[in-house]
């Protein structure tokens, strides 16, 4: 419930502090003395939007502080998972800054304006007569026939399954998607994976490939100085290596004189095995060149291929198209396993829809049950407010879609008197019938709700006299299970309240300020008799004024 509200510096009120009871309180006042700045800074804790016009001093900041005691409505989860000191107290400050800044605090703590909207959402109804307006919407009224159906827990669990079920939707979507874009590809991908596996590519086969080349595309030239050197070598008087025999011969004969002359020729030694060794592998060599036609033409043929897929692929080495194998064999070979993937997220669709199925229908049976019940309760405190025949029809729908509450659409049809055919309310009701069909919905509502207080804002209005009187005795009465206040003009419920503030306002000095006043017993007769009266109040409407509080 609402225990205080504090206001400083916002519209026409320059501070304003009251304290509020837990029954049923009226508040009145004159046209344009400040009851709607009242609401629009109670909005202002609801998370409502701010901005400098709010300000009365553009050089003060404006600062709204609520009050709420809410030990009794299981919040304490809120401010766990929101970070934030719980306290059964609970103040809600708003502040706007002459920079045109807001900030919101939840216990003292900085909150955002979702965090605020949350919480205030679940501390306090402001019902205006654009509010009203919200009875002709499918989603209320599915709200209200959830309430009488103790539908709270069902609808819980399956948006909780809704959430599980639009993920797998959505995975499934993607893995069609998916699966689409490859098989636009998947022929040419495979045509170019078949390409490189026909190539047989082997990582450094290129250089050994084109080395061969290089022998092959020269075989006679490379025979024919073999066998030069192996001639120079071996030539029985005039080669190479005869010729260094006799050196070394002679260098033998005068290595016994000399150091020198025995180092030289073990010098000549070496070389002459290192010539031979040589001349060795050149006639091995030559003995292996041999012309080979055939895989020339083999060789030349698999370096054009290797050439050709580089050039295709835009690449320089074999490593490079290898890379480029992997890679399209595995988008070939992901179509295959996608298959599964979505035989897999179609049997999850399937398993998690047959469930949410299940609890929508139960969802859907209970309004069913429900709808005599709230037409019944509807009739019957209309018939109080003077709409005896008043009618309803519910027509439930069920669809295929799923909704953040269910698979049903409704509509709403309303008869005001005998023997009239059922039109859709928001066609056939009049203003001062949607004020009073609210109040009924309301005043149902309060015995299924956990909402702490409600705020009516001229929901009288198109009524009069003892129609009045009852919509009074209604609100009294719903104050017996929450906080209730009113706004009105009509002395009937004014009566009814068991604390009546004021809004009035006056000048003072260069400025014109709102304030909101308790009123005793006897300022509430003097109230009441004006609203009967008006200014110049007579004697019987004292009397009347005095009637109506007893």
């Amino acid at each position: 419930m609402l225990l205080s509200l504090s206001i400083k510096n916002y519209a026409l009120i320059e501070s304003l502090e009251t304290d509020f009871s837990n029954q049923f309180s009226v508040i009145t006042g004159e046209t344009g003395a400040g009851k709607s700045i009242l609401l629009g800074a109670l909005g202002l804790v609801l998370g409502n939007r701010a901005d400098l016009t709010s300000l009365k001093d553009k050089e003060q900041k404006c600062v709204i502080e609520a009050v709420f005691f809410i030990s009794n409505y299981n919040l304490k989860s809120f401010f766990d998972e929101n970070d934030l000191d719980y306290e059964d107290k609970t103040i809600i400050r708003r502040e706007i800054l002459p920079t045109g800044k807001s900030r919101a605090f939840i216990n003292d703590s900085p909150v955002n304006l979702q965090e605020l909207q949350l919480l205030s959402a679940s501390l306090l109804d402001i019902h205006s007569q654009q509010q009203t307006r919200e009875l002709t919407e499918e989603s209320y009224q599915l709200e209200i026939l959830d309430a009488v159906a103790n539908n709270q827990h069902h609808i819980s669990n399956y948006q909780n399954i809704l959430a599980s079920l639009k993920i797998k939707q959505r995975n499934l979507k993607n893995l069609l998607a998916t699966k689409e874009a490859l098989e636009k590809e998947y022929e040419y991908n495979s045509f170019l994976l078949n390409e490189l596996l026909a190539a047989n590519l082997i990582n450094g086969e290129q250089e050994l490939l084109e080395l061969e080349l290089e022998q092959l595309s020269h075989v006679e030239l490379i025979k024919e100085h073999f066998e030069r050197v192996l001639v120079i070598a071996n030539e029985e008087q005039v080669g190479v290596l005869v010729n260094l025999k006799e050196i070394k011969s002679a260098l033998q004969k005068i290595s016994s004189f000399s150091p020198i002359y025995a180092q030289l020729h073990e010098r000549m030694v070496s070389s002459i095995l290192e010539l031979e060794d040589v001349f060795n592998e050149c006639y091995q060599n030559n003995e292996k060149i041999i012309p080979d036609p055939e895989r020339l033409e083999l060789v030349n043929t698999k370096l054009q291929t290797i050439y050709n897929l580089q050039k295709k692929h835009q690449v320089d080495t074999i490593e490079q198209l290898l890379v480029i194998q992997n890679e399209l064999d595995s988008k070939v070979m992901k179509v295959d396993d996608l298959e599964n993937e979505i035989l897999k997220a179609h049997d999850a669709l399937a398993e998690i829809t047959k469930e949410i199925d299940v609890i929508a229908t139960v969802i859907s049976e209970n309004r069913e049950k429900a709808v005599p019940k709230l037409v019944e309760k509807m009739k019957h405190i209309l018939t109080q407010l003077g709409m005896a025949e008043a009618n309803f029809q519910f027509e439930i729908r069920n669809t295929d879609s799923y909704y953040s509450n269910g698979k049903d659409e409704v509509s709403l049809f309303f008869s005001a008197n005998k023997g009239t055919s059922f039109g859709l309310l928001k066609k056939v009701a009049s203003g001062g019938e949607m004020s009073r069909i609210m109040l009924a919905v309301k005043a149902i509502l309060a015995n299924y709700s956990k909402l702490p207080t409600i705020i009516f804002d001229e929901i009288d209005t198109g009524v009069s006299g003892e129609i009045a009187i009852k919509m009074g005795e209604i609100m009294k009465e719903m104050s017996k299970s929450m906080q209730v206040f009113a706004i009105t003009h009509l002395p009937q419920i004014a009566a009814k309240g068991d604390s009546h503030y004021k809004v009035i306002k006056r000048s003072q000095g260069e400025t014109t300020i709102s304030e909101l006043l308790l009123l005793s017993t006897e300022d509430r007769i003097q109230q009441i008799a004006e609203m009967l009266s008006g200014k110049d109040v007579s004697e019987s409407a004292l009397q009347h004024a005095k009637a109506l509080l007893n």
